[in-house]
C-alpha cells in the first residue's frame, strides 16, 4: 500500500508522462500491375486516403498519368513502382504517357 508521500510522487510523475496515442490501422495499398502493355486491373475502387501503387512488369518504360495532368508517377522502368495517395472521392482516369492506348480508372469513394 502506498503512503501519502509515495502517492503524491506517483501522481506528480504521472502528470508529466507523455500522452498515450491511439494506434490507427494502416491504410490499404491497392496494387496495379503494368504488364502486356495494360494496367491490371484497369478499373479499381478505393477509399479516400488509400494508396494506389503501380508496378511495371514490362521491359518497356511506362507511366500512370492523370488524364487531366493533375498527377503522374513519373517514368517507371521494369520492376519500378509509383504511388498515389487518394485524397477525395471522385473518378480518376489515367493513361500511360508513352502508350496512350493504355488506360485505367480509379473510383475513389468516401
Amino acid at each position: 500500500m502506498l503512503d501519502r508521500r509515495q502517492f503524491m510522487l506517483a501522481l506528480a510523475v504521472g502528470a508529466y508522462a507523455p500522452p498515450l496515442r491511439a494506434e490507427t490501422a494502416a491504410r490499404p495499398i491497392h496494387r496495379v500491375e503494368i504488364k502486356g502493355f495494360a494496367f491490371e486491373p484497369a478499373r479499381i475502387e478505393v477509399r479516400a486516403g488509400d494508396t494506389v501503387e503501380w508496378i511495371n512488369r514490362d521491359f518497356a518504360p511506362h507511366t500512370a498519368t492523370a488524364d487531366n495532368n493533375g498527377w503522374d508517377t513519373g517514368l517507371l522502368k521494369k520492376e519500378a513502382t509509383g504511388r498515389l495517395v487518394t485524397t477525395q472521392p471522385g473518378v480518376l482516369s489515367y493513361h500511360c504517357a508513352f502508350h496512350p492506348h493504355m488506360e485505367g480508372v480509379i473510383i475513389v469513394v468516401a
